[in-house]
């Protein structure tokens, strides 16, 4: 079959054309969407694509698709993205979740919107929809340079509560963490090694590379942080031989690809604004069978932690972590759940897993 021509469109006039375009699109490719079983769309499948295409055409609604393909959004994200007011969204975002376009995901407070993780017939009519765009389109171009603006400010909030607790950090974990129970256990899912280089994404006082110190040749560690830099340098002073930590970013590791046998993230990805892309670059550091080990918190409903500790995520499901990680090429996650005592308010969690 001939290939259709396939521009980019703005907004304005062009936007009523989308509909048109994406039907031309399912019928020219609807094994695209049909299930290869299925040798005819059913009603339900003629239904659910009207359904998609109603909901995505329309401006705001396509922006907001195209916002989500930098991740997952919270509603107060996208609303300040777009411009518009978050009961606007909110109700753009209903219509979006209702049609299969877009997934919601509450958590406490807050609710994020993500596009769908599974490869549906909703997930490909967006994408094809999306295909369309001119990413150069000032409008677009306007949307991404707010959410870019949002997600430094978050940045720069969590950098400074790192900088104004690093002095008492120890203190600061000692509220959420069974310090001696975790520690055992991330030994035991990190495995006995030796390893020959250890990263720590996000060292903070430098514990991990302490804890591993008898385990490890050589270990780096990175930090957005300049002030807990100085008092992980000062804890490690003793390992100088072996440890090195530079300025660094989770989303840019200073190190080279493919070149560690142990990775550790330790409580930090619930401080990141795109946690998905901090474990895949965490990832494209190891080496084949290297080992990924993530220490965080398993969902909970402790909003303080929001605005008193800089936390942008209440925790993280077995689930999305494991997803993750197999976008990474990181297979066989073993989970430890580490409950809380009874004067304890938060449930640690271990996914360890292997590079394929």
């Amino acid at each position: 079959m001939p290939q259709p021509h396939i521009r980019n469109f703005g907004f304005g006039p062009m936007l009523l054309q989308i509909g048109a375009f994406l039907a031309t699109i399912f019928l020219s490719y609807k094994d695209m969407f049909i299930p290869p079983n299925q040798l005819a769309p059913t009603r339900q499948d003629a239904g659910r694509v009207v359904t998609a295409l109603r909901a995505a055409g329309e401006q705001t609604r396509l922006r907001a698709l195209a916002l989500l393909t930098e991740g997952e959004l919270a509603v107060g994200e996208l609303a300040q993205a777009l411009g518009q007011s978050q009961p606007r969204v909110s109700r753009h975002l209903k219509l979006l979740t209702e049609a299969g376009l877009v997934e919601r995901a509450p958590e406490g407070a807050w609710v994020f919107y993500r596009l769908p993780r599974s490869r549906t017939t909703e997930r490909h009519l967006a994408d094809a929809a999306l295909a369309m765009l001119d990413p150069n389109d000032p409008v677009l171009a306007r949307d991404t340079e707010r959410l870019n603006a949002i997600r430094s400010a978050r940045d720069e909030a969590a950098a400074e509560y790192f900088e104004r607790n690093a002095a008492d950090w120890n203190r600061v974990r000692a509220l959420h963490l069974p310090e001696a129970d975790i520690e055992s256990a991330i030994l035991g899912a990190a495995g006995a090694g030796p390893f020959d280089l250890m990263v720590d994404v996000g060292v903070g006082q430098g514990r991990m590379i302490q804890l591993f110190a008898d385990r490890v040749r050589r270990a780096e560690g990175f930090d957005t942080s300049r002030q807990m830099l100085a008092i992980a340098r000062a804890s490690l002073d003793d390992l100088k031989a072996k440890a090195a930590l530079r300025f660094g970013d989770a989303y840019a590791p200073p190190v080279d690809a493919g070149s560690a046998d142990l990775v550790t993230i330790h409580q930090v990805l619930h401080f990141l604004s795109d946690p998905k892309r901090a474990v895949a670059e965490a990832a494209r550091l190891l080496k084949r069978d290297g080992r990924l080990l993530i220490v965080d918190f398993a969902p909970h409903h402790l909003e303080f932690l929001r605005e008193e500790h800089a936390h942008r995520r209440l925790g993280f499901s077995d689930e999305e972590i494991r997803e993750w990680c197999a976008d990474a090429r990181v297979g066989d996650v073993a989970v430890e759940t580490l409950a809380p005592k009874e004067h304890e308010a938060l449930t640690v969690k271990i996914w360890s897993g292997n590079r394929l």
